[in-house]
Formats: structure tokens, C-alpha cells, sequence
């Protein structure tokens, strides 16, 4: 069973102004509504290629409701505590540029953050676990890392889609799989990557420092998956960029939903692009038939 973790899920509220001014009244053009956060995507694109999964973490209010009864209704399996405050609204204003309002979501106490624990005690050897997106003020630095080194321990293979300072301090805990971009690569290592053969040294470090497989996206230059001691690259299907929110989560999802069903890492890597692209070419997630458009556009080749 794959398990995704969301611990500030959002309403991602879309905003279309075609003609915005400040300090004026602006109406709306088009608008719409979508259960968000990174864990979130990654279940509701696994449910549109089929593969089962359970989202948890945090939910409260009216917005938590909206979120749920949507998941439900698309058929994707929940199990969130219920906390006190209501969940984040995240506004995302597209006005030929776009621009993005962020809520800071509720305030988690010991007693939810121990339930959210005692729901992952289910996890068992073979499932695959899902930390996608930041962590809350209200839980420690180390919450990835904590997860990831108990549950690593017991035969979960524990995905982390975070960067920064999450980023490096989980590798040490041996992650099944990360997933950073070329700029969360630079910042993990203090320098500059913009080029295909300047992000391979540097995926080549990330195994080295305890990742077991990593994905390194790169826009519209493509993708590395480094594992099992090789390296790989995927060109990206041609179109028209329409969405910039959940193609990385995506990617993730066409990646770990293909290898549960396939245990092949090479076909995952292709199907994970195909998906990332589709939703990167729609204006919500990927559907599946978008995704099985765009595959024979994905080239992996060995290096």
C-alpha cells in the first residue's frame, strides 16, 4: 500500500484576472478550486493511474471539509486527523504573470501530531511512504528524518519530496527515493547547476550521502534518475506549459505508482516524465489519457 503524508494541506484557489490593476477593482475571469498540497497530488494522480493509495495528515474547518468530500468523491482513500483550526486557502493570481498566496495553515498540537503517528504504526514492510511538501512550525526540522530512519527500518520504503535543510538532513536516514530539482541541487551543495552533465557529479553525491534512488528534474531540459549504480536521462514531451502547481508531485507519483505495479525502475523513470509533463500541459493534474499521449515522447537513455 502507498501511504502519502500531507501536513498543511490547502485549497488552491485559482485566479484568473485578464486585465489585473492594483488599487482598483478587479473582476474575475475565470476561477477554480482544487484540493492541494504535495502528498495530496501525489494520491490523486495515483488514483488516476489506478494504483490505490491512503492520504494522510492534517485537516480542519470548512476548508478541510471541501478538501476530503473532493478526495472522496474522485475515489481516493483518506485517513487525516481532524484538527482545530481551519485548513489553509492558498491563492494562486494568474494575470499573464502568475503570483501565489500562501496561507500558513493551523497550529498542530502534541495530541495531533501523536494520532497522525498512531495512524502510520499500520505501515508495514514492502508499503511505500510518501513526505511531500514543508513542515509546519508547529513540528520539529526532523520530522522527515525521524519517519524516514523508523519506518526505513522496518522494510518501508520512504519517498521525500522536500529541499533545503529537509532535504539534507534526511539523506542520512537512506530514503528510498528524493526528488529535488536542479535548484534544489545547487542549494544543497552551495553552487550553481544548470546543465545536464554539471547535475551528475552531484546525483552521483546524493546516493553516496544515503538516497537508495534519486530523480533530478530539470524543467524543460529533461531528467536524471540515478539508481542501482546507473544514470539515466528523459527527454520532455513538447507542449504548451499551461499549469506550473503538481507537476513534480506527478512525476513522483507516475514514478512509485509504476514501480509498485512493475518493480521496474527504467519504465517507472519514463512513465514518472509522461505524467509530470501531462499536468504540466493541463490545468489541473494528469489525466490518464494525457499521460499515455505523451509516453512515446519520453526517450531514456543510459549513460
Amino acid at each position: 500500500m502507498i501511504y502519502t503524508v500531507t501536513l498543511n494541506p490547502s485549497i488552491d484557489y485559482i485566479v484568473e484576472v485578464d486585465h489585473f490593476q492594483l488599487d482598483h477593482l478587479n473582476r474575475i475571469d475565470r476561477e477554480s478550486k482544487f484540493p492541494g498540497g504535495k502528498g495530496i497530488n501525489v494520491s490523486r494522480v495515483l488514483n488516476t493511474i489506478d494504483v490505490p493509495s491512503k492520504a494522510l495528515g492534517f485537516l480542519g474547518g470548512f476548508t478541510g471539509g471541501f478538501i476530503q468530500d473532493t478526495l472522496e468523491n474522485e475515489g481516493v482513500q483518506t485517513d487525516f486527523v481532524k484538527v482545530k483550526d481551519d485548513s489553509r486557502i492558498n491563492i494562486k493570481l494568474k494575470t499573464g504573470e502568475e503570483t501565489e498566496l500562501n496561507g500558513q495553515g493551523p497550529a498542530l498540537t502534541a495530541e495531533n501530531i501523536e494520532e497522525l503517528n498512531s495512524k502510520l504504526e499500520a505501515l508495514q514492510e514492502g508499503d511505500i511512504l510518501v513526505l511531500a511538501g514543508s513542515i509546519p512550525p508547529s513540528l520539529p526540522n526532523t520530522f522527515y528524518s525521524e519517519l524516514t530512519q523508523k519506518f526505513s527500518a522496518r522494510g518501508v520504503k520512504v519517498v521525500v519530496d522536500a529541499g533545503g535543510k529537509i532535504l539534507a538532513e534526511v539523506l542520512k536516514d537512506k530514503p528510498f527515493l528524493v526528488k529535488p530539482n536542479h535548484h534544489e541541487l545547487s542549494e544543497l551543495f552551495g553552487t550553481k547547476i544548470t546543465t545536464v552533465e554539471e547535475v551528475i557529479p552531484y546525483g552521483k553525491k546524493v546516493v553516496e550521502m544515503g538516497a537508495q534512488n534519486v530523480i533530478v528534474s530539470m524543467a524543460g531540459d529533461g531528467a536524471l534518475l540515478f539508481t542501482n549504480g546507473e544514470v539515466y536521462t528523459a527527454t520532455i514531451p513538447k507542449g504548451k506549459v499551461l499549469n506550473s502547481v503538481g507537476a513534480g508531485d506527478s512525476l513522483v507519483a507516475g514514478f512509485i505508482g509504476t514501480y509498485a505495479k512493475e518493480q521496474d525502475f527504467v519504465k517507472a523513470f519514463q512513465t514518472a516524465v509522461a505524467t509530470g509533463s501531462a499536468t504540466a500541459f493541463s490545468q489541473d493534474l494528469a489525466t490518464k489519457e494525457k499521460i499515455d499521449s505523451l509516453m512515446n515522447q519520453v526517450v531514456i537513455t543510459k549513460l
